[in-house]
């Protein structure tokens, strides 16, 4: 996170780094050498230190998501932007964004909103997965890429819709993922979703884990697989709202972050969700220096870059010779 902060158009070395951040704390402050610019502390203060926490921040929430999605539905091949998670909360937010929706909530008619689109179109996936009140594995990718592309749709026609021209090019880029003009006011929400989930994700580890022995077994031990999936469709959909509120459909972290730290690390959600929330926030924060510096001084949307490296992860994760599709096993 340092580095992300020093990498830009004006390189600032570590130590002003973090000179002008102990600077902003009243009992250090009197202890420091203010041998800085304005322009610097604008620069780390007011715009990269923000951006890079709040790439951390969606990237740890993204890759959270993925464990517990892929968890629910045992498949590795699942994740917040395929299930269609994700594009109901751009519906959302891209009425906010072109037609000024949801203005009783203030503040955060954005992160409402997005929230409301993410809960309405998992709960849609999950009714049209169901085969005979059981969730099919495969139903539920299929209903998943069927109600993306719908939706996705829904938020191309609200676009076009759009009064403004600059409305248009400012959804279009929000639609594919950006953390420019992040601002200190816009990390509570997420940053506190974010803990909030994990705590009681990690908490939840043994449910996650009977999960993966499949339905009938976790059914035997004792846990009550309705509620407990229900629970977990709501959390998730409530942090992917949040963090596509504040970022834009970013894709592909969910799916790759998880199945990479269980490699790592195996299946124990106990580690499996600490660990991915790390991995999802480096890599967010290092696919967000390339889209801001690659083609620099213009500005990558950041979901290409993560499509970019996501894509062939996803082939491979396809062409795996132990991946077997039908099976609901995920893979594993």
């Amino acid at each position: 996170m340092t580095a992300a902060v020093m990498i830009g158009p004006v390189s600032i070395s570590p130590l002003t780094v973090w000179k002008i951040a102990f600077s902003k704390l009243p009992v250090i402050n009197e202890f420091i050498v203010h041998d800085w610019s304005k322009s610097q502390e604008q620069i780390i203060w007011e715009i990269r230190f923000p951006r890079v926490l709040l790439g951390a921040v969606v990237g740890a929430g993204l890759a959270v998501v993925g464990v517990a999605i892929q968890a629910l539905v045992r498949n590795s091949l699942a994740d917040p932007f395929i299930l269609g998670v994700s594009s109901g909360a751009s519906v959302g937010a891209t009425l906010v964004i072109i037609f000024g929706a949801f203005k009783l909530f203030g503040q955060y008619a954005l992160s409402a909103a997005a929230f409301i689109g993410a809960l309405i179109s998992v709960l849609l996936v999950f009714m049209l997965a169901q085969v005979r009140g059981k969730i099919s594995t495969v139903r539920l990718l299929l209903a998943g890429i069927a109600v993306s592309m719908m939706l996705s749709a829904v938020t191309s026609y609200i676009v076009i819709s759009a009064p403004r021209e600059e409305g248009i090019r400012d959804a279009m880029f929000w639609m594919m993922g950006s953390l420019a003009g992040a601002k200190w006011e816009q990390l509570p929400v997420p940053f506190f979703s974010l803990v909030i989930g994990i705590v009681i994700l990690v908490l939840s580890y043994r449910p996650l884990n009977l999960l993966l022995m499949g339905d009938a077994t976790a059914t035997t031990l004792g846990m009550n697989i309705d509620v407990f999936k229900k629970f977990l469709i709501l959390l998730t959909a409530l942090i992917t709202g949040v963090m596509v509120s504040v970022s834009g459909a970013i894709g592909f972290i969910g799916l790759m972050v998880p199945h990479i730290v269980r490699l790592m690390v195996g299946s124990d959600h106990r580690r499996v969700l600490i660990v991915s929330s790390l991995v999802g926030a480096i890599f967010l924060v290092w696919a967000d220096v390339a889209a801001r510096t690659v083609v620099s001084p213009q500005e990558l949307p950041i979901g290409i870059v993560t499509a970019i490296c996501g894509g062939p992860f996803f082939i491979w994760l396809l062409r795996r010779s132990n991946y077997s599709f039908g099976t609901g096993d995920g893979g594993k």
